[in-house]
């Protein structure tokens, strides 16, 4: 099926945690489309990898460009934007893409410092994000914030931990947004990716019950690609959804019909079957 192409010519996207995965497919849309696009992450030979894939497909006047940040930290946001800023002297939209988990387990076994750093690098990130972003694009005329949420954000994944929490907290954010800056012609939405085969998920064996969970919980019975979550966050930050924000967008193959998969198998033997039950370990 045939794409149509174009429609963001002149327009300045940045899309955090844009390395790879969801994050640099989002940029390869973007670009591909005529937009001048900017990519952060961590680390950088992954960046410069992810900068010349996208700038292979850029298309329609389209551009890539990097840098190195942490969106937890303030400062870094605020060179992250300036950078975004500087092809065109403006910012149209933000893909908040950069974020993880980490720490899965019961909760009355969670690590406070990890539960804490999965909740910064989710919730922490995306409202800098909003931060220093929202002056640029009001002063842009207008502008569109995707922030990147998850099945976790609203279907229940025992042993997630923080990312749960984090994601349903950036849908939260969305919508609040939303409602203070729509006035200024901003919109805020949240996709919600299922199971998509980026190299994280590649950690999942494909014979195990996890992966079994998954499929057997997913009407469309497969995985997503990261290209799937792309062209809704293109469709999110470009002229055609116009009249649409305040919104969370599932792109899950159905699997939010059902139910969250089974990463007990993954976590008991680690643990052991008490606790798990929710007993403390002997």
């Amino acid at each position: 099926m045939a794409i149509p192409s174009g429609g963001l010519e002149g327009r300045a996207v940045l899309v955090t945690g844009g390395g790879t995965g969801i994050g640099r497919a989002c940029a390869a849309r973007a670009a591909a489309d005529g937009a001048a696009v900017t990519i952060c992450g961590r680390r950088a030979e992954v960046l410069e990898d992810a900068a010349k894939r996208v700038q292979a497909v850029a298309g329609h006047g389209g551009s890539v460009q990097f840098l190195t940040g942490d969106v937890t930290d303030e400062a870094s946001v605020e060179a992250i934007i300036a950078r975004a800023l500087e092809p065109t002297g403006q910012l149209n939209a933000v893909i908040a893409n950069a974020g993880g988990g980490g720490g899965m387990g019961p909760y009355h076994m969670q690590q406070t410092d990890e539960f804490l750093r999965v909740l910064h690098l989710n919730v922490l990130g995306t409202m800098l994000c909003v931060k220093h972003s929202v002056p640029h694009m009001v002063a842009a005329g207008g502008g569109s914030f995707v922030g990147m949420s998850s099945i976790a954000g609203h279907v229940t994944h025992p042993y997630f931990g923080a990312y749960c929490v984090g994601k349903a907290g950036i849908e939260e954010m969305m919508r609040n947004c939303a409602d203070e800056f729509g006035a200024s012609k901003l919109r805020f939405n949240a996709i919600r990716p299922g199971f998509i085969s980026t190299e994280i998920m590649e950690g999942v064996p494909r014979d195990s019950e996890t992966y079994a969970s998954y499929i057997e919980n997913t009407p469309m019975d497969d995985v997503g690609e990261p290209e799937d979550v792309a062209h809704l966050a293109r469709f999110l930050i470009g002229d055609e959804s116009r009249w649409v924000t305040g919104t969370s967008i599932n792109v899950d193959g159905g699997h939010h019909l059902r139910r969250g998969p089974n990463f007990g198998p993954f976590i008991a033997p680690m643990l052991g079957d008490d606790v798990m039950k929710g007993n403390l370990p002997k």
